[in-house]
């Protein structure tokens, strides 16, 4: 394993983790145990990266499906004990100022509201990913993103009115 080029590969993608873990995780441990779960994930599954999709699809697919199912079977984590270099399991903070942080914060609190499956969905979109590119991760139609999308800004819009 190239231990190097995974750590270029997290640092470049770390946004997309992070924005992943954020929008899953309310409290700082749960944060960070996901954090790890998804480099886990990811570093178990780097040798296996073929190349027949963009990086950050392939990440954005790991990440997602291991922050969907990270919770549903908490007894699956205890106990667990993963053998990983702990160089790779580490992400820098991220620091904003107030007003910013402020706004990120009450969206994250409404996508926090999202079923997992449109949490998913609006994460990708909020990246700037192509429908294309967003069908083939969730596996569904684009013309299915582009209407699921659509209801849910519509949805957020109308929550963000509210304050």
């Amino acid at each position: 394993m190239d231990k190097e080029r995974f750590i270029a590969v997290i640092k470049t993608n770390q946004n997309l983790i992070y924005k992943i873990c954020h929008s899953y995780c309310s409290d700082t441990e749960d944060f960070k145990d996901l954090q790890q779960e998804i480099l886990i994930q990811l570093w178990n599954s780097f040798s296996k990266f073929d190349g027949r999709v963009k990086i950050s699809t392939w990440i954005y697919k790991i990440a997602l499906n291991t922050a969907i199912s990270f919770y549903r079977s908490d007894s699956r984590h205890k106990g667990k004990k993963v053998k990983i270099d702990e160089s790779i399991l580490s992400l820098p903070s991220f620091e904003m100022d107030s007003e910013q942080n402020e706004n990120i914060t009450m969206l994250y609190h409404f996508i926090e509201r999202l079923s997992e499956f449109d949490k998913a969905l609006i994460l990708l979109y909020l990246d700037d990913n192509k429908y294309k590119d967003i069908a083939e991760i969730l596996g569904i139609s684009e013309t299915n993103v582009a209407t699921k999308i659509n209801r849910i800004k519509n949805s957020l819009k109308e929550q963000f009115s509210n304050i």
